[in-house]
This record gives structure tokens, C-alpha cells and sequence, in this order.
């Protein structure tokens, strides 16, 4: 009953709260004030026997004097509809008898769905069950239990100043990347990133080059932008007059390969000699399982190069942040075009991301996933290669959360039939050939490891082995 009184007197304090009053209107603030709460009792959400607030803190409340909410409240007290109570307050009047209960009312339409449960093998999600929560739940008590002022002032449209320092301090530990803090802009994710780059930097019609293949919705997004993205083939030689070049140097999206360093050095003079810029999306490059993580390529050239990170596959997508590491002449103009907007990037968890990361947290978590993302790895691989050795062929891949299958002898179907097929046994695998325009890419699978425990996969396997090859057993052991 306790908790049901609470409830009704939260709703209340909300519902007094949205009360509007017009004051450029012909009737009294008073009069407007007098009514707004009579129909608050009359449609139920001021219930008899409800307490009001007292008049000081409704005025102050409603922005109105103190001789306004006092004329109201005395209005309804004549009228029945409150009474008060010596040394108590102010209270909805208990006997209402003309009063009945707002009959129910059936809305019609859909229903709320949940999200989409995780099936193996979704590319490109980190394991949440091993997300460090009660260390992170830690640091976001901290910094919003009492805030210090500077959370409550304006947020900087540009980030939380210690979270930019910290993953400065990151990108040089782990990226080779030396940069400022105020070089750092935090961000919602990739989306706002290049939505960001295109307004700030590109004109409708200016040609950016994607690799091919590449991650579709990239192209999606140059092309809502007005841009004209044009295919850079791995290895072959940037255009002239393309404006930018957009890569995956560290770790290629979806083939994993690495870009050579003759090949850094070439892209890098292609943009110095003709003034283009080079974005660098490094999506998961921490995850290296033999030796340490590659330099990144802003680290070899940061006056034309732009580096994209992001926290979805490192920690959680949950946490919808993202940032970008601008050479310093670009700062203003990215600074013009987020004020159009906007920051997207919540600041609610960037506090706590920054204590996580100072604390040293981030890291041995890094180093954590990296042992598990490896072993799950060579999990998959002896799945595959038990269960359908003649059907898809893996290679062992240094870095990355996903693995590449190319299709085998034995295997009679296309990279799409194999992953519409596999969907309806709840299993999600993404063809190969999608990465190309219009579908028009080399067959083979991408199957992603990172979310999945090893019985997990075992299972999946098995269940994909009896698919591919029907009226025969998968070899299990």
C-alpha cells in the first residue's frame, strides 16, 4: 500500500509539473490555475485524500507569485474539491461523492517488442556477460551520487574534458597515436562521426573513397549525405580527385587482412599531395592476439588523417559512444557543425568511462577479452573443422571477433542460401558477397566468435553441420 501511495504522489507532482499557464491569454494566471486543477481532480490523477504541495513550492514551481497558487487553492477549498488540515497541508478532498473512476479505456495497436535475442554467430558483439559491471556500476555511483558542478553546468558539445584526456592517454599507449586531449571529440558512434566529417568537411557531390568490399552501411550513410562514394579496391591506387579516403588499415572489414606498410605510406602521400583527408576507422584493432597491437596509420601521418574509434565493440554498444581524433585545423570546423545539432553523445556514462579508464579497469579488461576472444576463436575453428571440414575452410586470424569461411568442395549452396537457410534454425550468419555492391562479391560467411561461449558454438555448429549435409551426423566428440 505504501509503495501504491508513493506512486499516486509521484504521478500527481508529474502531472502539476506539465500544468501550462498562458500568460500573454485574457484569463487570470489564478482562473487558469484554479481550472488546470480542478480537472486534474476530475479526470482521477489528483486522488482524494492526495496532498498537494505547499503553496510557496507550487508557485515556485509554476514560476508564478505565491498570491496566485493561494487565490487557486482558497477557489477550490469553497468549491469542496480540497480541504486543509491544521499544521498539514492541503489535501484533495475524501468525499467526492459525484466523483467516479475515469472508466477504462482499451487502446489498440502494437505491442511493445523486446530486443532480438543474440545468435550465434552475430559479428561484431563483445561478450556482455563479462562485462566488468559492479567495477563500472562503482564509478558511475561516484560521479553521480554527488556530481561535481561541472556535470550540471552546459555540457562542452565536444565531450567531457577528463573522458577526452583519458582516451588520449589510451590512443598513446595502445594506438602509438600522439595526440591532445583537446584533439579528442566524443561522439554517440560511427553513424554522428561521419554524419559529422560529411557536413564539416565535404560538399553534396564530393567523391569519397570506400573500400571494396566494405561495411554496407557506410555507403548508406555517404549516400543520405549527398556524397558519391567510390570503390577503392584493397591495393589499388586512390583517384585523384576524390576528396577523402575512408579505410580499415589495422584490421579490414570483413577479409581481417592488414594494410601493408608501403601501402600506409603511398595513401599518405596521395592525401598530402592533393589535399584529401584520410579517415581512419579502427573498429576493433585492440583485439591482437599474437604481439602487440598495430601502430595505427595516423600515427605515421597526423596532419591529413582522422581517427575513428568507438567503445560498442571494446566495452558495450549500450553505451552509444564513440569519438574521432582531429588534426588540429579541422577542430573548428567539426566544432561549427556539431552546434547545428548538437551533442548526440550522452553525458551521463562519460564520467564514469573516465574514472573506469584512469583506474586502469579498461585495460586489464582489454587484456581479458583479448585471452577469451582468442580461445573462443580456436574454438570455432575446431568446431568447423570436426563437424564440416569439406564445406567451409578458416584460416587462424590474428586479430579481430570474427572469422571468414570460404566455402569448401563438399559445399553446393551460395554464401545467401547458406545464412537465409541457417536463420531458421536461430542461427545468424552474414554472406560474404553482401559486402560488395549489389551483392557481386567472392562466396564465403562471416561468422562472428566474440559473444559466444564454446559449448555455445559447439552446439550451433552441429546444428549448421546437419543442415548442410542432411541424413548425416555431424563427427562429435
Amino acid at each position: 500500500m505504501a509503495n501504491s501511495n508513493k506512486i499516486l504522489q509521484t504521478n500527481l507532482q508529474a502531472a502539476l509539473l506539465a500544468i501550462s499557464l498562458d500568460r500573454t491569454a485574457q484569463t487570470s494566471l489564478h482562473s487558469q490555475l484554479t481550472e488546470a486543477l480542478r480537472q486534474l481532480i476530475l479526470s482521477g490523477q489528483a486522488v482524494p485524500g492526495a496532498r498537494l504541495p505547499a503553496s510557496r513550492q507550487l508557485a515556485q514551481d509554476l514560476s508564478v507569485s505565491r498570491q496566485t497558487t493561494l487565490t487557486a487553492l482558497d477557489q477550490l477549498v469553497a468549491e469542496g474539491y480540497l480541504e486543509t488540515r491544521r499544521g498539514a497541508g492541503c489535501f484533495v478532498a475524501r468525499d467526492l461523492p459525484h466523483l467516479s473512476p475515469p472508466a477504462p479505456t482499451t487502446i489498440r495497436g502494437p505491442l511493445a517488442k523486446g530486443p532480438t535475442p543474440l545468435r550465434p554467430f552475430h559479428p561484431g558483439i563483445p561478450d556482455m556477460t563479462l562485462f566488468p559491471h559492479a567495477v563500472w556500476a562503482r564509478h558511475l555511483d561516484r560521479a553521480w551520487r554527488q556530481p561535481e558542478p561541472a556535470l550540471l553546468a552546459p555540457p562542452d558539445p565536444l565531450g567531457w574534458p577528463p573522458l577526452r584526456a583519458a582516451i588520449a592517454a589510451h590512443l598513446r599507449a595502445w594506438r602509438g597515436i600522439d595526440c591532445a586531449p583537446g584533439q579528442v571529440v566524443i561522439t554517440s558512434g560511427a553513424t554522428e562521426t561521419f554524419e559529422l566529417l560529411s557536413r564539416a568537411l565535404f560538399t553534396p557531390g564530393d567523391r569519397v573513397l570506400i573500400e571494396q568490399p566494405g561495411f554496407p552501411p557506410m555507403r548508406a550513410a555517404l549516400v543520405q549525405a549527398g556524397l558519391i562514394p567510390q570503390a577503392l579496391p584493397i591495393g589499388g591506387a586512390p583517384p585523384a580527385e576524390a576528396k577523402a579516403a575512408i579505410v580499415t588499415p589495422s584490421r579490414h572489414y570483413p577479409l581481417g587482412t592488414t594494410m601493408p606498410l608501403p601501402r600506409r605510406l603511398a595513401l599518405l602521400d596521395w592525401a598530402n599531395r592533393r589535399g584529401a583527408w584520410i579517415v581512419e576507422d579502427d573498429y576493433d584493432s585492440e583485439f591482437r592476439y599474437t604481439g602487440a597491437p598495430l601502430p595505427a596509420l595516423m600515427s605515421l601521418g597526423a596532419s591529413r588523417t582522422i581517427y575513428v574509434g568507438s567503445f560498442s565493440k571494446l566495452l558495450s554498444p549500450a553505451l552509444r559512444l564513440g569519438y574521432m581524433v582531429l588534426p588540429p585545423a579541422l577542430l573548428g570546423l567539426v566544432s561549427t557543425a556539431m552546434s547545428q545539432t548538437g551533442p548526440r553523445a550522452s553525458l551521463v556514462p562519460q564520467p564514469a568511462l573516465a574514472a573506469f579508464m584512469d583506474s586502469r579497469a579498461f585495460a586489464t579488461h582489454l587484456r581479458r577479452m583479448r585471452r577469451v576472444y582468442a580461445d573462443r576463436q580456436v574454438a570455432l575453428r575446431t568446431a568447423l573443422l570436426r563437424d564440416l571440414p569439406d564445406h567451409l575452410v578458416t584460416q587462424p586470424d590474428p586479430s579481430g571477433m570474427h572469422l571468414v569461411c570460404w566455402p569448401g568442395p563438399a559445399l553446393s549452396l551460395t554464401d545467401t542460401q547458406v545464412a537465409t537457410q541457417a536463420a531458421t534454425i536461430g542461427l545468424t550468419l552474414r554472406p560474404l558477397s553482401a559486402y560488395w555492391p549489389d551483392s557481386t562479391g567472392p562466396q564465403g560467411l562471416v561468422l562472428g566468435y566474440a559473444a559466444f561461449a564454446p559449448d555455445a558454438m559447439n552446439t550451433a555448429v552441429r546444428q549448421l553441420a546437419l543442415l548442410l549435409q542432411p541424413g548425416s551426423a555431424p563427427v562429435s566428440t
